[in-house]
């Protein structure tokens, strides 16, 4: 296989591809006009099929891999997050670096929910961490919060799943301040998500973040935020009492 070899995985790919599924994808990602998905092809392959494939290439070079990140089929162009994943969790600092410089370069082609969930937390945000000084958000994460665009605010917060893990909850709650009245509910479920996420590791730093604004919060935002508090605690913040809940342990 030479590093170029794009045309390998797509015939890879295509090899695995089904109409029917392909049909399947393209309504529930929503490709139809004024969908989020708009436009977007198929090719019918299942997420552990591109996952297989991803292993197989993992050694692709960046020309091939920024060929097939600029695909027109999904499959295509989540393949080639894989890879670039495989690329970044195992390579050196200079293979992580060039690894990072492609994906930021191409983040126009990231343009699905999925893509965005599948690379942002697993590329984009162990680079960021890997420099983190302990004060604020990354600069480029406010770059693509700010953008108004929906899949690079979407990769922003995604992003932060890795300072969550690590235990670093600021740049999370200061972007969820940020689209705290974003009209999409694609960023409610990733905010709520987030916010989720921080409170199963500290249930107090997510309830104080909620306290102050579950109010005015998208409801989807506060459900998704939510979902592990103790049932009474939950239907408080739901019935709109939560100032002052009692808190139960856990």
């Amino acid at each position: 296989m030479g590093s170029n070899d794009a045309a390998a995985v797509r015939d890879a790919l295509k090899e695995l591809s089904s109409a029917e599924r392909a049909r399947h994808h393209e309504r529930f990602f929503q490709t139809q006009p004024g969908g989020y998905g708009e436009g977007d092809r198929f090719l019918g392959v299942t997420v552990p099929e591109q996952r297989a494939v991803a292993r197989r290439f993992r050694a692709l070079g960046p020309p091939a891999v920024e060929e097939l990140l600029r695909d027109p089929f999904h499959e295509c162009r989540m393949t080639a997050l894989c890879i670039l994943t495989e690329q970044f969790e195992r390579g050196d600092a200079e293979q992580r670096r060039v690894v990072v410089e492609r994906y930021v370069a191409n983040l126009d082609y990231v343009n699905n929910w999925d893509l965005v969930d599948t690379s942002a937390p697993k590329i984009l945000g162990p680079a960021l961490l890997s420099e983190y000084t302990g004060s604020g958000t990354p600069e480029l994460l406010w770059t693509l919060a700010r953008s108004g665009h929906l899949w690079r605010e979407r990769t922003a917060v995604l992003a932060t799943l890795a300072f969550i893990r690590a235990g670093v909850f600021v740049p999370t709650l200061e972007l969820a301040d940020c689209h705290l009245r974003h009209p999409h509910d694609l960023m409610h479920k990733a905010i709520g998500w987030m916010v989720r996420e921080i409170g199963k590791r500290d249930r107090e730093v997510a309830r104080s973040f909620l306290l102050k604004r579950y109010r005015e919060m998208p409801r989807t935002m506060l459900r998704y935020a939510i979902e592990h508090f103790p049932e009474t605690e939950r239907q408080s913040f739901l019935k709109g009492t939560a100032v002052g809940v009692d808190r139960p342990a856990g």
